[in-house]
């Protein structure tokens, strides 16, 4: 139990790393298809999508919770959100140099790619540059972070009685 003078401890959000893999594929196509195509409209959708992920509030984690997550087993471990919204924010970064060079193509296109190839290393290999980035950011601050977790319930699968 904390004393009255220290803070709270608060437990960090927690997510199947499957979702982040599947939101970075769809990501993948999306700037793939941006590139090709040229679309401005496609890629500032894309910076909203990002900016909604750094909120935790991204719409691919919601079609994958809905039409993914429920087609598959329990995740062997969580992962800590911070990172990734981290990630996210970064994308967003991106994306927004991505917008802003449109006067210069290629800006837009080099800011465009380097998102991309991000994208694709989290959707093919699951490495997150983005997390890695905020785990370092907090190791050189001395933040002490773990970036798994087991999932508890994969060990003891929750039973529901039915009323």
């Amino acid at each position: 139990m904390s004393s009255p003078s220290s803070p709270p401890v608060t437990r960090p959000s927690l997510v199947d790393p499957r979702g982040p893999r599947f939101a970075a594929g769809v990501t993948t196509v999306v700037l793939a298809v941006v590139l090709l195509t040229g679309s401005v409209w496609l890629l500032a959708a894309q910076a909203v999508v990002f900016a909604l992920g750094a909120a935790g509030r991204s719409p691919y984690g919601v079609l994958y919770a809905r039409l993914v997550r429920p087609r598959l087993g329990p995740p062997a471990e969580l992962e800590d959100t911070r990172p990734i919204r981290f990630a996210q924010a970064v994308g967003l970064v991106f994306a927004l140099v991505a917008l802003a060079g449109l006067a210069l193509p290629f800006v837009t296109v080099v800011a465009t790619s380097a998102a991309l190839a991000a994208a694709f290393l989290n959707a093919a290999f699951g490495i997150c540059l983005g997390c890695e980035i905020y785990l370092l950011a907090c190791r050189a601050t001395s933040h002490g972070i773990v970036r798994t977790v087991p999932n508890d319930r994969t060990a003891h699968p929750r039973t529901e009685v039915a009323a």
